[in-house]
């Protein structure tokens, strides 16, 4: 039986990806970059939900020189799907202003949201989890979201806590309650979240039918409750001064915070799928191509006792002798260099760089 669900998705493509600089800009981040195969990420994205989407129920949301480049590289997507952001104000502005869309369209329709560069490696079964997921948020009165079974004791990302005992199938897909969302956690806890086995790392997806995550605004952030209504009455009078508005005067929080953390009758589904959220250079060693001493590159590289490096310079040939675990990047006027387990500082460069005027390398 054909499911009634009325599946549209969401590709949040704000942010600045500011962890691959030097190869990601201000100009151009992370999500417009080829970085995990010849199309860039977004691109990859929206290949990936057209499987089951029609691109008329794909939005894309962003602010207005991103939405420039969106349009460029999804041509196929239509114009008045490629949603703007009057200002960049966090994930919970920005999902309103999209979630406000489609209600308008159908209250009853469920949002899909997907994040612009994340890799998927097992594309069908997340296709298939997607759409189980799609028909739990269609079934209930819940929000829904995909939990990746920890791996090591992460401290980058955001873990969710479920109730293993208490699991409802969806399209023959288990469904779990959730108890708590942990925010990034310090080391000590993160290994306590592993070590226990209810907990999952937040994958930054989510799925709500539009009329549940009004009236979940409503009853469990009555402080953006009026920022959904007044949106939604704007989208109807078409008044973009008054988006302006709201967006000056709406508080910058993520989804988790403003919404996730706090709602009451959410479900997580296991998020086995392959994925990965590339959220820095060392994720690269598991997914580009590697030599036999695992050095991860995209140029061409000449190894002499180095092992374990990341490096791109594509076009360019790269020598190491006696290299370990470095990350080594050439990009336009920059080059990075830096140990791997230190990649996560390079938003520690950037700062510099703005403290020192150097804001032409930003």
């Amino acid at each position: 039986m054909k499911s009634a669900v009325d599946l549209h998705a969401v590709i949040m493509a704000g942010g600045s990806g500011t962890r691959f600089w030097p190869l990601s800009r201000k100009r151009r981040p992370k999500q417009f970059l080829p970085i995990v195969s010849e199309k860039t990420m977004i691109e990859e994205t929206y290949r990936r939900i057209r499987r089951i989407v029609p691109g008329r129920r794909v939005f894309t949301i962003a602010d207005a020189p991103q939405s420039r480049s969106i349009r460029r590289l999804l041509p196929a997507l239509p114009a008045a799907n490629v949603l703007i952001e009057p200002r960049a104000r966090n994930t919970a502005a920005s999902l309103i202003l999209a979630t406000a869309h489609v209600h308008r369209r159908n209250p009853e329709a469920v949002v899909a949201v997907l994040a612009s560069d994340h890799l998927i490696l097992d594309e069908p079964l997340f296709l298939k989890k997607l759409e189980a997921a799609a028909e739990a948020a269609f079934r209930t009165e819940g929000l829904v979201t995909f939990g990746v079974q920890p791996t090591y004791p992460a401290t980058g990302y955001g873990y969710i806590q479920f109730d293993q005992a208490g699991g409802r199938d969806f399209a023959g897909e288990p469904f779990y309650p959730v108890r708590a969302f942990r925010e990034k956690p310090t080391r000590e806890a993160a290994a306590a979240f592993l070590e226990s086995g209810d907990y999952a790392w937040n994958s930054g997806m989510f799925l709500w039918r539009a009329s549940v995550f009004a009236r979940a605004l409503e009853r469990d952030s009555p402080a953006f409750f009026p920022f959904w209504q007044r949106t939604r009455e704007a989208l109807d009078k078409k008044s973009s001064k008054t988006l302006i508005r709201i967006f000056e005067e709406i508080p910058a929080l993520s989804i988790d915070y403003a919404l996730m953390e706090k709602a009451k009758g959410t479900l997580v589904c296991a998020g086995d799928f392959g994925w990965s959220d590339v959220g820095a250079w060392s994720a690269l060693g598991e997914i580009w191509p590697r030599d036999d001493q695992g050095n991860a590159r995209r140029g061409d590289v000449v190894a002499v006792e180095s092992r374990g490096n990341i490096i791109c310079n594509p076009g360019k040939l790269t020598a190491l002798i006696g290299v370990e675990n470095t990350v080594i990047v050439q990009a336009g006027d920059v080059l990075l260099v830096c140990r791997k387990d230190r990649d996560q500082d390079v938003k520690k460069v950037l700062d510099l760089l703005r403290g020192g005027g150097k804001t032409k390398h930003l």
